[in-house]
């Protein structure tokens, strides 16, 4: 197995990360944050989700930011959608990829959308269809949440993830990811079911998404690494967690994933200085919020560069 020689670093802080606090970011801030992301190198962001407002009051000017984030050259614009009608306005706003989030967990899959896992496949599939009759380029990402787990139900099947993801891509979902949403994967269970995914899968297991509960998050990520996945979900300071999941606190901080990848010699296109300062001005907005993450506090080391110049 070798490591890819590039990777993505996809920024779901503007979504992940602030459906999970308290405050409610302006708009003219959220375009701020994108556009400085943007600057920094990163070409992969969801801006938002197309919930209801009373909802997710947080993310209510979703429309707006994929219109602004659009303008953007060569950016790639996720939002997350729980059903039909949510699709219905990522298609009408021009979104590049739509993530339609579905739990592995009966339980969670119940508390988090009110349906259960087969019923988001039978809803997969009218979002295709709706797709497809619209013209729209837009991307179908299945996601696949509570993969090693859930605070709600406990236990989760690896052979139920790769049944859901194979349903996934069977009612017309492009591409697949696979997440930890409550941080209780560790590195060798990644390997194994990652490993298994993308023998079904190949390219189509698109990113895998870890939380740092427990301080796993990269570890897991190098561990998904080594069966080829090139594609990782972050929020920068690490914000982020899942109103239905008890527990889920912190995505993998953008910063610190960043860091890691480019001193292992895998380039991400990142300026890391300037990301450091986004993070500076974002926990600036976002004072009182708990933010995590450790390069912030550490810095880069002297010697950063030095294995990214041999590789």
């Amino acid at each position: 197995m070798t490591q890819p020689r590039r990777a993505v670093v996809r920024e779901v802080g503007l979504r992940d990360g602030l459906q999970s606090v308290q405050t409610v970011l302006p708009t003219e801030r959220k375009k701020e944050w994108i556009r400085d992301a943007h600057a920094a190198g990163q070409r992969e962001i969801e801006v938002g989700s197309f919930v209801p407002a009373r909802l997710l009051p947080q993310l209510a000017d979703t429309a707006e930011l994929v219109a602004y984030a659009k303008t953007l050259p060569g950016l790639v614009v996720s939002v997350l959608v729980p059903n039909l009608r949510g699709a219905e306005s990522a298609i009408a706003a021009g979104a590049d990829v739509m993530l339609v989030p579905l739990s592995a967990s009966h339980a969670h899959s119940l508390a988090n959308l009110r349906k259960t896992p087969d019923a988001v496949v039978a809803e997969v599939a009218k979002m295709r269809a709706a797709r497809d009759a619209a013209g729209s380029r837009t991307l179908i990402e299945g996601g696949i949440g509570t993969a090693f787990g859930c605070t709600l139900q406990g236990h989760v099947a690896p052979a139920e993830v790769l049944r859901c993801m194979q349903a996934l891509l069977d009612a017309g979902a492009d591409r697949v990811s696979i997440a930890d949403t409550v941080g209780y994967a560790n590195p060798g269970a990644v390997a194994t079911l990652f490993g298994q995914a993308r023998a079904i899968a190949g390219e189509r297991l698109c990113c895998g998404h870890f939380h740092d509960t427990r301080g796993l998050a990269l570890a897991n990520v190098y561990a998904a690494l080594q069966t080829g996945v090139d594609r990782f979900d972050a929020t920068l300071a690490g914000i982020g967690g899942c109103p239905h999941a008890p527990g889920a606190s912190g995505n993998a901080a953008s910063e610190d994933l960043a860091f890691m990848l480019e001193d292992m010699g895998i380039a991400t296109g990142i300026d890391l200085h300037r990301l450091l300062a986004l993070r500076h001005q974002v926990a600036a907005w976002l004072e009182g919020e708990v933010l995590h993450g450790t390069l912030w506090r550490a810095g880069l080391p002297k010697t950063f560069g030095d294995t990214r110049s041999a590789a």
